[in-house]
């Protein structure tokens, strides 16, 4: 860790806490982060009020090293996708666990990490913003250490980079690559190899940015399935290929070819082992991001490991802790915690745990069937034991809309125990 990193982080933990922070004991106002920490308070018994989202300590870090071990295991640099947490300590985890950088998507994120001293950047996206352009000049102008990488999916979209730097008397190139689409109705990126060779020639008729290399995402590619995503995957090796031996990496010393989101990073690692020798050595980078807390919906059921389980499983480390307010009838409860708290976009939050006298049991019989801006609706079977006052610990889907909706969020050990908070910028 840099000491401007420490430094940075260490002004997060000075933060005084107050009324902006929710489910937080409200005696602790005006305590630092670092001061409630060293409390050690426990999230069941020392004033947390409901809602509150909580991070398993022991499934965070067991996440971190799974994904470093995988990485590590298959040749692949990581630059996990900061867009899932926006927390800048868990950034600096993450690249403590190995990660070459960090995967960002607008210039609001990228700032946000280098203010906490983040070095490399992946920006998966094609940046055409006069302002941030001059932003991104004048850092890596001032900063040698600064690396930044970023899409660029048209030759319109490369006139702009290039007149906002020369606007902006940028001295360094700004690195980019050749973003390949996943396909027709796919999200962004070039739709055919002519138009990325169209892309790459533009980006060599600048002084203002460097081609470095070609990447994609293979998320988007239309019904998805092993075949079409591997498909897909070998498209983009084969473009990096094409321009190797057209010359258009000359002068550098590594190419990039970047792919990897949460649910086909298998694939990526297969069509990657089998990139062809270059001219140069080749950056295999991966950009998956939701691994990080996982989650028990949308990702559970996607995760690659459960195609190659012996490669590990992650373990999903959010609970969103909620109480019963009202029980109206036999079928019906409502909990104080709705889309304000939970993320709902990718499937509706899971009832799993009840807790009542400090007590602990499965949720049988309790299901969410809807949420208003700040209650679930919960159905109950004759076998649910719920009553008024209860906790009830939800399980989410959808990593990267749970964590927006909280600033400051408990990081707890199995017991209670809360060890830390981790502070998000969205």
């Amino acid at each position: 860790m840099t000491a401007d990193t420490a430094q940075s982080l260490a002004r997060l933990a000075a933060e005084r806490v107050d009324h902006r922070f929710k489910g937080l004991p409200p005696d602790a106002d005006g305590l630092t982060v670092a001061e409630l920490a060293g409390q050690r308070r426990n999230l069941f018994t020392d004033g947390f009020a409901t809602p509150v989202l909580a991070l398993s300590a022991e499934r965070l870090e067991h996440n971190l090293r799974l994904m470093e071990t995988y990485a590590a295991r298959h040749g692949l640099a990581f630059a996990p996708h900061g867009k899932t947490s926006m927390a800048p300590q868990l950034f600096q985890r993450q690249i403590e666990h190995g990660a070459w950088g960090i995967t960002l998507a607008v210039p609001h994120q990228v700032r946000v990490a280098r203010a906490f001293g983040t070095r490399r950047v992946f920006l998966a996206n094609e940046l055409v913003d006069a302002a941030a352009l001059r932003w991104i000049a004048a850092g890596l102008d001032a900063d040698p250490d600064f690396e930044l990488v970023c899409y660029v999916d048209s030759v319109r979209g490369v006139e702009l980079m290039d007149a906002a730097l020369r606007d902006a008397d940028a001295t360094r190139p700004v690195d980019v690559v050749v973003e390949l689409a996943a396909g027709e109705g796919a999200r962004t990126g070039v739709r055919t190899e002519a138009e990325c060779a169209a892309v790459a020639d533009a980006v060599a008729g600048t002084r203002t940015l460097r081609l470095v290399g070609v990447a994609g995402y293979e998320g988007e590619v239309p019904k998805a399935d092993t075949e079409r995503v591997t498909a897909w995957l070998r498209r983009l090796v084969a473009l990096a290929a094409e321009f190797d031996k057209a010359g258009r990496f000359a002068g550098l010393d590594e190419i990039v070819v970047s792919a990897g989101g949460s649910a086909w990073f298998d694939a990526v690692a297969e069509v990657f082992a089998e990139i062809p020798e270059l001219s140069l050595p080749v950056l295999k980078l991966l950009r998956s991001g939701a691994y990080v807390s996982h989650d028990d919906g949308h990702y559970r059921k996607l995760t690659p490991f459960n195609r190659v389980p012996e490669e590990g499983a992650l373990e999903p480390a959010f609970r969103l802790w909620t109480q019963v307010v009202s029980r109206p009838s036999a079928e019906q409860a409502f909990v104080n915690a709705g889309k304000r708290d939970a993320a709902y976009d990718l499937g509706l939050p899971f009832a799993q745990v009840i807790r009542r006298d400090g007590a602990e049991r499965p949720a049988t019989g309790v299901s969410v069937t809807g949420l208003s801006d700040q209650h679930a609706w919960l159905a109950t079977t004759p076998e649910a034991d719920l009553e008024v006052g209860d906790w009830v610990g939800l399980g989410l889907s959808h990593p990267c809309t749970s964590f927006d909706k909280w600033q400051l969020i408990p990081v707890a050990e199995a017991d209670g125990t809360v060890v830390d908070y981790v502070r998000t910028f969205f």
